[in-house]
């Protein structure tokens, strides 16, 4: 007789677990969403206190999306400082940025915006340079290029492209001057 209240106090004692774990859970959703999700969170309580048991049903395509979706950061600015790698210098201020490289340089205008998975494209303009001086007449104007990467902690990947062509890919640190020779 003793050894059935224990297992009746320990079943007791689960299923009072189980509830307030369903109570746990349902009341911080139920809180951020909107009045109509209110209800279906409390309905969706309700079910698994009567159910005692977890909820084994899983969750929609668009369920999954809209949670990714809350998870992610607004987009942000990539913050001043200095990015360097090898053949790049890349100096990130409030208005811009400038970009050096060993045979040519360039410029963005603008804030850097940067997604919640620290992803950026930009449109940029690049300068060639050559050995020597620069003669009457020649072409001094910029073309306009590309700077699309990610930046994850202290590093990031850049890419310069031009149309269809591909300038560079590098691997830049922030805090980091770079490498650059330029052209003699």
């Amino acid at each position: 007789m003793h050894r059935k209240r224990i297992k009746a106090f320990a079943a007791l004692q689960l299923v009072a677990l189980q509830l307030f774990a369903a109570l746990a859970f349902a009341a911080p959703a139920a809180a951020a969403s909107h009045a109509t999700r209110e209800a279906r969170a409390s309905d969706s309580a309700a079910s698994n206190v009567a159910s005692f048991g977890p909820r084994t049903s899983n969750p929609s395509g668009a369920q999954r999306r809209r949670r990714r979706a809350r998870r992610r950061r607004a987009a942000d600015a990539l913050l001043p400082g200095v990015w360097g790698g090898e053949h790049i210098r890349f100096e990130v201020t409030d208005g811009g940025a400038a970009v050096e490289y060993d045979c040519a340089h360039g410029a963005v205008e603008g804030k850097i915006p940067v997604d919640g998975a620290g992803r950026f494209g930009v449109a940029g303009t690049h300068y060639r340079e050559h050995a020597g001086p620069v003669r009457e007449g020649e072409e001094s104007g910029g073309q306009p290029v590309r700077l699309s990467g990610r930046v994850g902690g202290s590093l990031m990947t850049l890419t310069v492209t031009r149309g269809r062509e591909t300038i560079g890919t590098y691997t830049l640190t922030r805090d980091s001057p770079g490498r650059i020779f330029k052209c003699l």
